[in-house]
């Protein structure tokens, strides 16, 4: 079962517990800016080869996007091929931005 969480619940929830969050964008949205912690797998990526994309079976999986659409979309996938506690963050990174939480950007070095 795919459960949604509010940018609280999953603050609380990458505080205290061991949680894989994956940021199912784009590589150049990931780049903008994403929740700390994350790693990028676009869906497409994930859709190709999710038993490349999700190893691990042993720890919660939040999935995160823009604005909550994408990620629900990999959330129900993972959920779907048997993951146990599999989330999608409600909102995104735009609402986790929204909320003053952190977000990192990858800045990019004059050439």
């Amino acid at each position: 079962m795919v459960d949604t969480l509010t940018v609280t619940d999953a603050a609380q929830l990458l505080q205290t517990s061991e949680v894989d969050v994956i940021d199912v964008r784009d590589s150049h949205e990931f780049a903008a800016g994403h929740v700390i912690g994350a790693r990028n797998v676009p869906l497409d990526a994930l859709r190709a080869d999710p038993d490349v994309a999700l190893p691990r079976r042993d720890v919660a999986l939040v999935f995160v996007c823009a604005k909550g659409v994408r990620s629900l979309t990999a959330a129900k996938l993972a959920d779907r091929l048997g993951y146990d506690r599999v989330y999608s963050l409600d909102g995104g990174t735009n609402a986790w931005a929204q909320a003053d939480l952190p977000i990192v950007s990858e800045q990019r070095a004059a050439a």
